[in-house]
């Protein structure tokens, strides 16, 4: 069962979303919040396995509230539910430690998927986010290219050639025991690839270090 925290600050729609999540037999809806402040004490009240987080909220935005929960419960995940798909609220909801950035105008089986990805470990970037992030992905110059090579640049996070492996499998939307099977590996090697590449990308979710990966040309 995943226990799920909602903060909505838009009512129609957040009982439209609770609807949708009741009816659900694998979820439970343990709380609600309309504010950013709210959020942080339910969150604390309740200590949910996955919380749907708006943006725009009042007194505390969805971004700020998510750094903060993740300040005090570093292990619940963070799903940003929002219709403002701008680059910097994008970025800055990752930085912030959010695992996953669905928008308003998903179909209610996306929505689904994306709060059962998340809980998996799996981040969940919706199609629209996607294109953001690689919209930020530019082929880089001759000059860029004499200055520094491909695997120098790799070379910089220190990773080492089986982490680059378990990474490109990490950007592909892989958890880890679909990586441990796919690279004939154990599952508690997977798991500590996984945690020492987070590590050394200073990344705090898988959703962190896959944008990361994309930006910086790792995979």
């Amino acid at each position: 069962m995943i226990n799920v925290l909602l903060i909505e600050d838009h009512e129609l729609y957040r009982m439209g979303l609770s609807l949708l999540l009741s009816k659900q037999e694998n979820i439970n809806l343990v709380a609600e919040a309309s504010d950013g402040i709210d959020g942080i004490k339910k969150a604390r009240e309740f200590s949910p396995d996955v919380i749907l987080m708006d943006i725009g909220l009042p007194n505390m935005d969805g971004i700020e509230a998510t750094q903060r929960i993740k300040d005090f419960m570093p292990d619940v995940k963070i799903l940003i539910l929002t219709s403002r798909n701008g680059e910097n609220d994008v970025f800055e909801a990752f930085k912030a430690g959010a695992d996953g950035y669905i928008m308003k105008g998903a179909s209610s089986e996306q929505t689904i998927n994306a709060i059962e990805s998340v809980y998996n470990g799996v981040g969940w970037l919706d199609a629209a986010i996607a294109k953001i992030v690689l919209s930020n992905l530019r082929p880089p110059t001759s000059a860029e290219v004499v200055q520094v090579s491909p695997i120098e640049n790799k070379n910089t996070y220190g990773l080492t050639e089986r982490e680059l492996d378990v990474l490109s499998l990490m950007v592909d939307g892989l958890s880890n025991p679909q990586i441990a099977e796919k690279l004939v590996i154990t599952r508690a090697t997977a798991k500590a690839h996984v945690h020492s590449i987070l590590q050394k990308l200073s990344a705090t979710t898988r959703t962190q270090a896959t944008v990361t990966a994309m930006k910086e040309g790792l995979v």
